[in-house]
């Protein structure tokens, strides 16, 4: 059990998993997700990590199908400035490997912003913590568990 799934489990809500098998050579981890839970990338989630200062980091969680717009996150976190966060850091901070970052069960909690697009959905799926695990919930009980809350945040065209 991950941190993500405990965490779900100890807050009773509902949810579901659902795993699949990881190749170690795919690099778009939210596209193979996707793929091999045979579900649309609109309601599969990445959960991504960004600078928002010199020391300070937030989450962003937006669809797979969508590129997370830096401008937005900055000004949903009351920033001027983001940037990608370095891989090392994130999985310092989460507890997390990269591919397998969960906004979910974090070792430290940051302040995170999920995509409203999410509220599209009755459930979407993020990361329960490790490469090849999705975890299926409510967008509400997402940003319960995160402490999180809703902001348009991906590049629109």
């Amino acid at each position: 059990m991950t941190p993500a799934v405990a965490k779900a489990k100890k807050a009773k809500i509902p949810y579901t998993l659902h795993e699949y098998d990881h190749d170690p050579s795919v690099r778009a981890f939210g596209r193979e997700a996707a793929e091999k839970l045979g579900m649309p990338e609109e309601r599969l989630f990445k959960t991504l990590v960004v600078a928002t200062g010199p020391k300070d980091l937030a989450v962003a969680v937006v669809p797979v199908s969508g590129q997370l717009d830096l401008k937005a996150f900055a000004k949903a976190v009351g920033v001027k400035k983001t940037a990608m966060a370095d891989k090392t850091i994130v999985e310092r901070t989460t507890g997390y490997l990269t591919g397998g970052v969960s906004p979910i069960g974090q070792k430290k909690g940051l302040p995170t912003v999920i995509d409203d697009s999410a509220n599209a959905f009755d459930t979407i799926y993020v990361s329960a913590g490790k490469r090849g695990l999705q975890i299926c919930l409510a967008p509400k009980d997402l940003a319960a568990l995160t402490r999180g809350r809703f902001a348009a945040i991906v590049k629109r065209s």
